[in-house]
């Protein structure tokens, strides 16, 4: 049994991540020890190491998409086997006996999910993520990935995937809905994927038109520039359902505009101000300002099921671990199409 892995790891706000050594605990009889393939590299990733949501745990070792492989199983699992193809999320453990856990939205525990990384669990041990070769986790808190989906495809799925889809389905966007995605990153083309596939009409609502290609090929039915003023002239009262991913601050009373009666502007992105909007932005069309966080475990494994029998991936850039630095600059400044995955075997292999 591994004492300890290669990862790589920040060892503070300011410092770059770097090649170290770090704990692997025991796999207990509920546990699984997952060999890891692939992780994704989410921009939740970077807020939390450079601490712009709060303090955080140092040496913080990031990564909460990850697709592997299962090596280990404890006395006691019934839900995974060695061979399995597997994922973990954006969250390990929860309280399960809350109304929320009990009704499969662990991710809105009401004493709190604990994260893949930069936490303490139940026992006061720091929680590593996926930049590392190997990963314990409780066999209820992992997915399984289907056959259908290539691992480092699947990765992104496990945060950024379900992040669209949740919404998606809880707002019934099908045949016949008007949706439209706003930002087309690691989060909208996905939400672009998986909309279309659901059966709805799909506008991306994008800065610039330099996207408008891929859009389409996607799954788009139109796409629009929102720093054009006559795009939310012309789109007035067009959606039924937006998706906002972008951390940018928006004029919120615009984009209400662009709803039908009984709309609904669903963020997922994390502004970086509080929001503002004039109430009778809502008042007028009876619409919902809404936010949606992730998925529960049943409903991300409903998630990977869905895109694996439509074959629908990520589109990802694949790269080695010694390129992570350079990653995060690169996603930073929005030169990724769309998602960056490392390879967990260059962790092995780097020095």
């Amino acid at each position: 049994m591994r004492s300890t892995i290669p990862a790589y790891a920040a060892a503070g706000p300011d410092e770059p991540l770097r090649r170290t050594m770090i704990p692997l605990r025991s796999v207990g009889e509920h546990d699984i020890l997952i060999e890891i393939g692939y992780t994704g590299i989410c921009h939740t990733d970077i807020h939390q190491v450079r601490e712009d949501w709060g303090k955080s745990i140092f040496p913080m070792v990031p990564g909460h998409e990850v697709a592997g492989i299962v090596v280990e199983v404890g006395s006691a699992v019934t839900q995974h086997a060695v061979g399995d193809r597997v994922g973990v999320g954006c969250f390990v453990d929860s309280c399960r006996e809350c109304a929320n856990c009990v009704a499969g939205h662990e991710q809105y525990c009401l004493r709190g999910s604990l994260s893949t990384y930069n936490a303490l669990d139940r026992h006061g041990r720091p929680t590593f993520g996926g930049y590392s070769t190997h990963l314990v986790a409780d066999e209820n808190y992992v997915l399984r990935i289907p056959d259908g989906i290539g691992l480092a495809e699947a990765a992104p799925l496990l945060c950024a995937g379900i992040s669209m889809y949740s919404p998606l389905r809880h707002w019934k966007a099908g045949p016949g809905s008007r949706v439209a995605v706003v930002g087309m990153g690691g989060l909208g083309h996905l939400g672009v994927k998986i909309g279309n596939a659901l059966g709805a009409d799909v506008t991306v609502l994008s800065q610039s038109l330099r996207k408008r290609e891929d859009g389409f090929r996607l799954g788009a039915t139109s796409f629009h520039s929102t720093a054009d003023p006559a795009t939310f002239i012309r789109l007035a009262g067009a959606f039924d359902l937006i998706v906002n991913t972008v951390s940018a601050d928006l004029d919120l009373d615009a984009y209400l505009g662009l709803l039908a009666m009984d709309g609904t502007l669903v963020n997922i992105g994390v502004a970086q101000n509080p929001c503002t909007f004039g109430t009778f932005s809502l008042l007028v069309g009876r619409k919902s300002l809404a936010g949606s966080l992730i998925g529960g475990i049943r409903e991300t494994q409903e998630m990977l099921d869905f895109c694996a029998a439509r074959g629908l991936g990520a589109e990802v850039e694949v790269i080695s671990a010694d390129r992570i630095n350079e990653a995060f600059r690169r996603l930073v400044a929005g030169e990724v199409r769309y998602r960056f995955v490392v390879d967990a075997a260059s962790i092995a292999s780097s020095r």
